[in-house]
């Protein structure tokens, strides 16, 4: 019999702390390792930090709700040959949407009564009893000031420090969509029924990608203090682009990962599945991080345009203008396009307006034609 101390891992660059929103087993379970353990909340998402060894939870030294550093010991595990073998042969009885529902409302399934074949828990069996608990539970309204979570108290440090430390300007350039658009629908009209449907972001995922490997000074980073003879320009060897999420209480920020490799049936997929997984606040770790660009896109209800801040230690990122008709002037002819406008935020240690601008130039080229990966 051994005990082992579990404690709070470091997720992402700038992780110092983190709230525990819940444990997803409770003292004297058994888990196994791999297993979902508890959920953090960290500035970035709400993430579930996984067993490493198979064993006993004893001890929780943390609560619901409090806040731990880095390297906090939150817990104990015992870990034995027989308390391994249990864990491979306990498991009540419950179908896997039931446990899921369990583990998002904290219900202990040994307390729930099981009304389906040789007592299984079922759906219905925890839904009544997270009914019961809710019911129990006094409402109460927020007043006063209102305490920051862990990611809104991240993204005021992030954002303070990347305007204070960063040096940033930005350049524009409208885009016309409608060669994108025929190609979108064409490309949809042929994709079987449950097939994601590509979205203009993917094609911005590419389009940038393809941008970046001929513009590498923007798929870089500035390192040290600009007065320091050590201070240089990291660059990256894969093109991987942060895609910023709107969620409840702040951003959060998927990585897709070498992008240049992907085709539009790939980020499509990927995407869709990212930005699900985003809005339950259930991404992975490695999906927040490593990102050496970003796009915002505030889609159809954004603004006509809007400046970005860059996420240090990124170079560089994107703001995508609401889709809306214009008249512009074609061929000697008036028509109605439908135009964005995409605003470029660009640390300006690590290039200058020109290449800026000619960066901008090429992905608005590519954004308008119809050289596109589509697999």
């Amino acid at each position: 019999m051994a005990l082992v101390a579990l404690e709070l891992p470091k997720i992402g660059l700038v992780m110092e702390n983190a709230r525990l929103v819940r444990w997803l087993k409770n003292v004297g379970d058994l888990v196994r390792q791999g297993e979902p353990l508890l959920e953090i909340e960290t500035e970035k998402s709400v993430v579930e930090i996984e067993s490493t060894e198979n064993g006993r939870l004893v001890e929780i030294l943390l609560s619901a709700d409090e806040e731990a550093r880095v390297g906090d010991r939150i817990a104990w595990l015992e870990t034995a040959q027989d308390a391994n073998r249990e864990v491979k042969a306990e498991r009540i009885k419950s179908s896997p949407v039931a446990r899921r529902l369990a583990a998002e409302h904290a219900v202990d399934l040994r307390a729930v009564t099981g009304t389906g074949p040789r007592g299984r828990v079922q759906l219905n069996d925890v839904r009544r009893s997270v009914e019961t608990q809710t019911a129990q539970s006094p409402a109460s309204a927020p007043s006063g000031v209102q305490p920051l979570s862990s990611m809104r108290r991240a993204l005021a440090r992030s954002v303070t420090l990347s305007n204070a430390t960063v040096p940033q300007f930005a350049v524009e350039r409208a885009v016309d969509w409608t060669t994108l658009q025929t190609l979108r629908a064409k490309l949809i009209a042929e994709l079987p029924a449950q097939a994601p449907r590509p979205s203009v972001n993917d094609f911005l995922l590419q389009g940038i990608a393809r941008a970046l490997l001929r513009f590498p000074a923007l798929n870089a980073s500035f390192a040290g203090e600009a007065n320091s003879p050590e201070a240089g320009i990291v660059p990256a060897q894969r093109v991987h682009i942060g895609l910023t999420v709107a969620v409840d209480q702040g951003l959060l920020v998927p990585v897709f990962h070498g992008v240049e490799q992907l085709g539009l049936g790939e980020l499509a997929r990927l995407r869709t599945d990212a930005v699900e997984r985003a809005l339950k606040g259930k991404l992975k770790r490695e999906e927040l991080e490593g990102a050496t660009f970003s796009i915002s896109n505030l889609g159809k209800g954004g603004p006509d345009r809007f400046n970005a801040l860059i996420n240090p230690p990124q170079s560089a990122i994107l703001a995508v203008g609401r889709e809306r008709d214009c008249v512009v002037a074609r061929n000697g002819s008036i028509q109605i396009r439908p135009m964005s406008q995409l605003t470029l935020t660009v640390d300006h240690r690590v290039a200058d307006g020109r290449l800026a601008s000619d960066f901008l130039a090429l992905l608005v080229e590519i954004l308008e034609g119809d050289a596109w990966q589509l697999q």
